[in-house]
């Protein structure tokens, strides 16, 4: 198993949860993130006065899929959450070795 965690606008929320849950992937996690890239901010004015928005808001998409899923989520979130412009996000995708259901405290990946 792996686990896919996607930095994306918030905007495009909408877009990639329709995307996997048509593609049959049930179950993500969503988090308010604040951070920086190449974007580097941006610079906003207010009444006059410029300021710089150093961290911008994005959402943090954490879901795990098996294996054999990983390359289709992949091309989903892509092809739903991308703009074309600068602050699109990103993708990581790390290894799995366990998950324990809190409410059973069955070995999930042992069971499948």
């Amino acid at each position: 198993m792996k686990k896919v965690e996607a930095i994306i606008r918030p905007f495009k929320l909408d877009e990639v949860k329709i995307a996997l849950v048509n593609a049959g992937i049930v179950g993500m996690n969503v988090s308010e993130v604040r951070g920086f890239g190449r974007q580097q901010g941006q610079t906003e004015r207010y009444r006059g006065s410029e300021y710089t928005i150093e961290f911008l808001q994005k959402l943090k998409l954490e879901l795990v899929v098996e294996d054999n899923q990983v390359e289709m989520v992949v091309e989903k979130i892509i092809a739903a959450a991308r703009t074309g412009e600068i602050g699109d996000g990103r993708i990581f995708i790390s290894p799995v070795s366990n998950v324990v259901r809190i409410r059973t405290g069955e070995n999930i990946i042992e069971a499948m």
